[in-house]
C-alpha cells in the first residue's frame, strides 16, 4: 500500500501535467492574441478619437469662418444701414436748410401781411359798428319822420276840417245876415 501512495499521485502529477502543458502552450498564445488584440482596440480608438477630434476641430474651423463670414456680412449690412441713415439726416438738414433759407422771407412776408389784414379788418369791422349804429340811428329816424308825416297829416286834415268847418260857418253867418 505504501507504493499506491507514491503512484497515485505521481499519476495525478502526470496527468496534471499533460493538461497543464496543454493548457499552458494555448494559454500563453491566447494571452498574447489577447493583448494584441486589447492593443488593436486601444489603438483603433485612438484613432477613431483623433478622428472625431480632426472632425470636431474642422466643423469648429467652419463654423468659426461662417461666423466670421456672418459677422462680415452684418457689419457691411449696418455700414450701410449706418450711410443711408447719415445720407437721410444730411438730406433732412439740407431740405430744412433750402426750406428756411427759401421759405424764412416767405413766411416773414406772410405773417407782415397777416398784420396787415388784421389791422385792415380791425378798421373794416369798425367802420361797419359805425355803418351798423348810423343804419339803426337812420332807421329809428325814419320811423319818427314817418309817424311826424302822419301826425302832419293829420294836423294838415284837422286844419282843413277846421278850414272847411270856417267856411261852412262864415256861409252860415252870411246867409244868417242876409236873412
Amino acid at each position: 500500500m505504501n507504493k499506491a501512495y507514491i503512484i497515485w499521485p505521481v499519476i495525478g502529477l502526470l496527468v496534471f501535467g499533460v493538461f497543464f502543458w496543454n493548457f499552458n502552450k494555448g494559454f500563453k498564445e491566447k494571452q498574447r492574441q489577447e493583448e494584441v488584440r486589447i492593443q488593436n482596440e486601444r489603438k483603433e480608438r485612438a484613432r477613431q478619437e483623433i478622428e472625431r477630434r480632426k472632425k470636431a476641430i474642422e466643423d469648429a474651423n467652419v463654423a468659426a469662418a461662417e461666423r466670421t463670414k456672418a459677422r462680415k456680412v452684418k457689419e457691411i449690412k449696418e455700414d450701410a444701414e449706418k450711410k443711408a441713415h447719415d445720407d437721410l439726416v444730411e438730406k433732412r438738414v439740407k431740405v430744412f436748410d433750402d426750406v428756411n433759407r427759401r421759405i424764412r422771407p416767405q413766411l416773414e412776408r406772410v405773417k407782415s401781411d397777416k398784420e396787415a389784414l388784421l389791422k385792415e379788418i380791425a378798421q373794416l369791422e369798425l367802420q361797419k359798428k359805425a355803418y351798423t349804429d348810423e343804419e339803426t340811428f337812420l332807421r329809428n329816424f325814419v320811423r319818427k319822420a314817418e309817424g311826424n308825416v302822419k301826425a302832419y297829416y293829420d294836423v294838415l286834415d284837422k286844419l282843413a276840417t277846421a278850414e272847411r268847418l270856417r267856411a261852412e260857418a262864415e256861409a252860415a253867418a252870411a246867409k244868417a245876415k242876409k236873412s
